[in-house]
C-alpha cells in the first residue's frame, strides 16, 4: 500500500471513535427533534388575536373596503378591429395603438391584443381586451384610446356578467384616453379625484383584467412619484404629468382606474416600464386632472380642442440655472419658438425662461405642457417670464393643437374634425389623388376616417370618399368644408355631393346637436 494511502487509514482510524460518538449525538438530536416535532403537531400554535396584529387587520379591512366599493364600476372592454399590416407580425400583449418606435426600450403598453387573426370570414380579424372605469350611471366609461383604435366592435361586460355593445364616443389621441357608452341606467359609477394632491408613499389600488382572462383584479401599491415626463419618442409634445405607481398592472389592464384610499379616480393606466412586457414594479397613469377634463369635453363635444402655444422647452436645473441669471430652478427654458406659432405672433424668444403662467408659478415645462393643453384654443393666457434676467410680461392667445396625426381630434387622422358629422377630412394632395384614384379635375375633401355610428356613418360615408360641395356649394379644400359647416344651422340637414368609387351622388347628413362646435 502506497504511504500516501497509508497515512489516511491511519488518520481514519484515528477518527472512527470520535466519529461515532458525534453520529450517536446526532441521532439523537434527531430524534429529540422528532419527538418535539409530534408534539408540536399535536398541539398547533394559536392564531393570534386581533389586538395583537390590529394594525395589519385594519389594513385589510381598509383595502376590502375600497375594493368592495369601486370594482363594480370597472368593466372589461373587449375590441374587434381589422388586422393591418403594422400589427400583423406585432407581438401578443403589445399595443397596437402607439408604434413600437414610439417609447423608449423597456416601455410597453398593456392592451392585451391582439389574440390573433380570425381568418374564417372575409377580412382578417383580431381582437384585444383592455378595462375600463365607469364615470357616470348613465353608461358612460373612460378607456384608453390604445384599446379602441380602429375598432369596428366594442362590446363590455359588467361585474354582474352583463354584456352591451359599446359606441365611441370620442377619443383624446394626445393624451392616450376614449369615452365609451353602453345602454345601460342606473350603473355604479367612481367618483373623482384629485391627483394634484397625490403625494409619493400614498396607498393606491390598480384594478382590471390582467391578461385579459383575470378579470375584475385589484392590486395594491404605492404612488413611486408623481409628474413623471412624457417618454414618447414619437411626439415630444404630448403632456407627460404621469403617476407613477408600484401597483402591480400587466397586459390587459390599459384603461383601468387606479385609485386612492378613499376609493376615488386618480388616474387611468396606460403603459409600463417592461423588458419583458409584463409588470416589472414601473407602472403609469394619465392623473385625473387630465382624464376629468378630457371626458367631460368628449362628452359634451364629441372630441378635445388642445390649446397650443409652439414652443419646445428644457427645464430650468441647477446646472443651467446661472446661465439664464436665474433665482432659482424653477420654471422652464424656451429653446424653440415654431415660426408663425403663437409664440411667435407674442414675441417669445429661445432662450426666455417662463416663469408664471395665469399668476401661478411653473414648476416645470411638463407641468407647463399640461396646463397649456387644458386650456381652450382662443384664451388668452398672461406669462411672467425672465429675458436676460429682466422680469418681462407677455401675454399670448392659445392656438389650437393639432398635430401631423390629428391627436386631438375625435377620431381618425385628418386635418378637420367635429362631434356632429364624426368625421375627418383632408386636402386632396398628389399623394392622396395617387392612393385613392382621384381624377385630377376633381376638387374637395377627402374623408380621412369616420367615426363609427356617427352621422356621417349612417349616411354611408367612408374613408376614401371626397366630399365636392355642401348644400349645393362647392367646396374645395378640407378648410373650406370646416368653414362651410361651421356657418350651417346646428339642426339643419346637411345635403353633401360626395365622390365615391368612380361616382358621385348626394348625402343627407341628419347631424348631431352641437352648438359649441358647429360642425
Amino acid at each position: 500500500m502506497p504511504a500516501s494511502t497509508n497515512s489516511l487509514v491511519v488518520r481514519a482510524k484515528k477518527l472512527a471513535k470520535p466519529a461515532r460518538a458525534v453520529a450517536t449525538a446526532a441521532f439523537a438530536v434527531i430524534v429529540l427533534f422528532a419527538h418535539s416535532t409530534a408534539h408540536a403537531a399535536s398541539n398547533p400554535a394559536s392564531p393570534l388575536d386581533d389586538n395583537s396584529v390590529s394594525s395589519l387587520v385594519a389594513l385589510d379591512n381598509a383595502v376590502e373596503a375600497v375594493a368592495a366599493r369601486v370594482t363594480p364600476a370597472v368593466v372589461n372592454v373587449s375590441v374587434t378591429s381589422r388586422v393591418s399590416a403594422q400589427n400583423t407580425n406585432a407581438d401578443n400583449g403589445q399595443d397596437q395603438g402607439i408604434p413600437p418606435n414610439a417609447l423608449p426600450p423597456g416601455f410597453g403598453q398593456f392592451f392585451f391584443g391582439p389574440q390573433g387573426p380570425d381568418t374564417t370570414q372575409g377580412p382578417q380579424l383580431e381582437h384585444g381586451i383592455g378595462s375600463g372605469i365607469i364615470i357616470s350611471p348613465d353608461g358612460y366609461i373612460v378607456t384608453n384610446n390604445h384599446v379602441v383604435d380602429g375598432a369596428m366592435q366594442i362590446r363590455v361586460t359588467l361585474h354582474d356578467r352583463r354584456v352591451f355593445p359599446a359606441k365611441l364616443v370620442g377619443v383624446d389621441k394626445l393624451n392616450d384616453l376614449a369615452v365609451i357608452k353602453i345602454p345601460a341606467t342606473n350603473l355604479t359609477s367612481i367618483a373623482w379625484g384629485d391627483s394634484t394632491r397625490l403625494q409619493p408613499g400614498q396607498t393606491v389600488l390598480a384594478f382590471g383584467s390582467p391578461f385579459g382572462y383575470f378579470r375584475f383584479s385589484v392590486t395594491r401599491g404605492i404612488v413611486s412619484a408623481v409628474d413623471r415626463p412624457n417618454p414618447y419618442s414619437n411626439d415630444p409634445r404630448k403632456p407627460g404629468a404621469f403617476i407613477q405607481t408600484d401597483a402591480a398592472i400587466n397586459p390587459g389592464n390599459s384603461g383601468g382606474p387606479l385609485v386612492d384610499a378613499h376609493g376615488e379616480l386618480v388616474g387611468i393606466n396606460t403603459f409600463i416600464i417592461s423588458n419583458n412586457g409584463s409588470f416589472a414594479g414601473a407602472g403609469f397613469a394619465i392623473p385625473s386632472q387630465i382624464v376629468k377634463a378630457s371626458a367631460e369635453s368628449i362628452i359634451k363635444t364629441g372630441g378635445v380642442r388642445h390649446g397650443y402655444l409652439g414652443i419646445t422647452m428644457n427645464d430650468v436645473t441647477p446646472d443651467n440655472a446661472s446661465f439664464f441669471d436665474l433665482p432659482d430652478a424653477s420654471g422652464a427654458i424656451i429653446s424653440q419658438v415654431t415660426p408663425g406659432s403663437p409664440a411667435s405672433h407674442a414675441g417669445l424668444k429661445a432662450g426666455d425662461v417662463l416663469r408664471d403662467l395665469n399668476g401661478k408659478k411653473i414648476v416645470n415645462g411638463s407641468a407647463l405642457q399640461v396646463a397649456v393643453t387644458e386650456i381652450a384654443p382662443g384664451n388668452t393666457i398672461h406669462l411672467s417670464i425672465l429675458r436676460n434676467g429682466k422680469p418681462e410680461a407677455i401675454q399670448v392667445t392659445v392656438g389650437e393643437f393639432n398635430g401631423a396625426n390629428e391627436v386631438a381630434g375625435n377620431d381618425g387622422s385628418g386635418k378637420q374634425q367635429r362631434g356632429r358629422l364624426g368625421l375627418a377630412v383632408d386636402d386632396l394632395t398628389p399623394q392622396l389623388r395617387e392612393q385613392l384614384n382621384i381624377p385630377s379635375q376633381l376638387n374637395g375633401a377627402a374623408i380621412a376616417n369616420v367615426r363609427p355610428a356617427s352621422p356621417a356613418d349612417d349616411a354611408g360615408l367612408s374613408p376614401g370618399d371626397v366630399i365636392l360641395e355642401v348644400n349645393r356649394q362647392p367646396v374645395q379644400t378640407a378648410d373650406a368644408f370646416a368653414n362651410k359647416i361651421h356657418s350651417l344651422p346646428a339642426d339643419k340637414d346637411i345635403l353633401l355631393l360626395v365622390w365615391s368609387k368612380g361616382g358621385t351622388t348626394y348625402r343627407v347628413v341628419h347631424p348631431e346637436a352641437d352648438p359649441q362646435n358647429g360642425m
